[in-house]
């Protein structure tokens, strides 16, 4: 009994678990044609690709832009919004509901971003100060983790993994895109246009309102999310902000509870039994009985289930299978220097970020977590030692879409944007080449843990 309900609370953590893991593979094949294709004699056209003006113009209205900004811009703010579905989730019912959840991933992931940083920022230290100001900005590149690529790394163990480990990551790199997500706001948006933020607290009010009124139908947080997402452009911040504003002012109570949902369940299939005791499979449901009993169980299956829910679970396939996909295909197209990587990673920017996020991200969560630990504000999960939180520490260190993502923001100068794209591409795989190798010589061959 204990075993089946376990399995039943963790049911939406393994579904979910399993859809990352199937988009790091999509993204690490998307990110092999997107380096082969900008490094051979075709490069012209992957460069001439992405900066093909794309948009609408009607009369003197103009909304026209380079492929490559609707899909950083535009696509990547729904990217946003499927994580900030995520994270108010998590802040409801998951692993950060409660602190007692939350402290060990949140100081493991608040070390996997202050480490990197500083140790970013010291590789700069000993450059001449001309040098250290243009290179500033590259910072916040390192101190992200890329949970797809991460989960998908430690999916390759198999059974092995204790579940406490898989959620301590999954967790660790929730509150991680938190922080990403604040880092680009308070950090990486251009100048403010004031009239244009008036516009955006509006719309916020309106998002509120209906979040208030319990409006479980999508269309007008849809309409309303278009409207904030052309606001933001105009006042400066950055465009994916819009997709986690939205995502928290999506309802996430159910209209229906769970009790209610199986008493009313059970009374509407007595009802279909009773009208027919055996019914005949057919292609149409010609009683009557049958039909309002089936159409009610819809209506109760949708009531059940919360708008942030459905949208989550609509949206997660097409963010995974397509929007990321694509993104790796538009940004992981480094062209290798004529000097080879090492000309790259020994420009201060790309050893900065290969530095921080192969050495600092693993040093960072390993240390916050410990000193969580031992002030005893958390503890240790079920099955897990601290060699495990190290393994999984150099997982963290895999940057790759969020890196490559800030990367863009940081710098202007294409020559940096590639030394800093280099960093995070050997970074990233030398993260989840090490850090596999660690946790498959620490784990053993099998585990009693129930998944």
């Amino acid at each position: 009994m204990a075993g089946r309900l376990k399995q039943i609370l963790f049911k939406p953590f393994h579904q979910f678990f399993q859809l990352q893991t199937s988009s790091g593979i999509l993204l690490l094949v998307a990110t092999f044609i997107a380096l082969f294709w900008a490094n051979s004699p075709w490069r012209e056209s992957y460069d001439w690709l992405w900066q093909l003006p794309v948009g609408l113009e009607v009369g003197s209205w103009r909304l026209v832009h380079s492929l490559h900004f609707w899909i950083n811009d535009a696509l990547m703010a729904v990217f946003f919004f499927v994580v900030g579905l995520e994270i108010k989730r998590e802040l409801w019912v998951g692993e950060l509901s409660s602190s007692k959840k939350a402290v060990l991933p949140f100081m493991a992931a608040l070390g996997g971003m202050l480490f990197p940083a500083l140790l970013y920022l010291s590789i700069l230290g000993v450059q001449p100060a001309a040098a250290q100001s243009s290179y500033l900005s590259g910072w916040g590149i390192p101190t992200v983790t890329d949970i797809a690529f991460a989960l998908g790394v430690l999916a390759l163990l198999g059974e092995r993994v204790p579940l406490g480990l898989k959620v301590f990551l999954t967790a660790l790199a929730i509150i991680d895109d938190l922080g990403a997500i604040v880092l680009i706001a308070l950090f990486y948006s251009p100048g403010l246009q004031w009239q244009a933020l008036g516009s955006v607290l509006l719309i916020l009010g309106m998002l509120y309102a209906l979040n208030r009124l319990q409006i479980r139908s999508a269309l007008p947080y849809a309409l309303l999310g278009l409207a904030l997402w052309w606001a933001i452009l105009q006042s400066g911040l950055h465009t994916t902000l819009a997709g986690v504003v939205l995502a928290f002012a999506i309802p996430a109570r159910s209209h229906l509870n769970p009790v209610d949902f199986y008493q009313r369940g059970m009374a509407t299939l007595k009802r279909f039994q009773a009208a027919d005791p055996d019914p005949q499979p057919v292609l149409m449901l010609t009683n009557q009985e049958h039909q309002a009993s089936v159409q009610e169980l819809e209506l109760m299956c949708e009531a059940v289930q919360s708008p942030l829910q459905q949208l989550e679970h609509s949206l997660h396939p097409w963010v995974s299978y397509g929007i990321l996909p694509l993104f790796a295909l538009a940004n992981a197209g480094v062209q290798m220097p004529s000097g080879g990587l090492g000309e790259a990673l020994l420009h201060p920017i790309g050893l900065g970020v290969l530095a921080g996020l192969f050495l600092g991200k693993p040093l960072g969560i390993f240390a916050l977590s410990w000193l969580a630990v031992r002030l005893k504000l958390a503890e240790l999960p079920e099955g897990v030692n601290w060699p495990l939180i190290a393994g999984a520490g150099i997982l963290g260190g895999i940057g790759f879409t969020m890196s490559l993502f800030i990367a863009d923001l940081a710098f202007s100068l294409p020559l940096y944007v590639n030394n800093a794209k280099t960093g995070v591409l050997l970074a990233s795989a030398c993260a989840g080449l090490v850090g596999s190798l660690v946790l498959w010589k620490l784990l053993p061959a099998t585990t009693e843990a129930e998944h």
